[in-house]
């Protein structure tokens, strides 16, 4: 089995394992976190199978870091936090669990306990009505920003 084959969120990309997508283009992919930390827990991922920080390549990491800016926005917008969590793990030792470069925005509240990774599997119907107002929040936030 390939490394892509085996990597969930290449399946994901691939359209072979589901995930509540809020937006993609030719070179991201932002999607729900299956197990939210929070609500709104979201995730953006370079299409290109990548392992971590240092094998993604620059064009990868600047289409990242310019739709993070743009969900981040949206999540303002549909969940109204205190503040927003960006987060990227590289490596085992860092908390990775999923060995294809990603990055995390978790909506946060005030006084809430923080956690990285949720411990129970979202439900579904949620997590869609999540992801449709998180889409038409970005595309908002995208049309703002040309």
């Amino acid at each position: 089995m390939s490394e892509t084959s085996a990597c969930i969120f290449c399946q994901i990309v691939a359209g072979a394992a589901p995930a509540h997508r809020v937006y993609g283009d030719e070179n991201v992919l932002i999607f729900m976190d299956l197990f939210p930390a929070h609500p709104g827990h979201t995730l953006i991922i370079p299409r290109a199978h990548s392992e971590n920080l240092l094998e993604t390549s620059e064009a990868d990491l600047q289409a990242v870091m310019t739709h993070s800016k743009n969900l981040a926005q949206a999540l303002y917008q549909v969940f109204e936090p205190d503040g927003i969590a960006v987060m990227q793990l590289n490596g085992a030792a860092a908390g990775q669990t999923v060995f294809h470069y990603h990055m995390h925005l978790i909506p946060r509240i005030e006084g809430e306990p923080f956690g990285m990774h949720g411990k129970k599997r979202a439900n579904d119907d949620e997590l869609a009505r999540q992801a449709a107002a998180l889409r038409k929040a970005f595309q908002l936030a995208s049309l703002s920003r040309e």
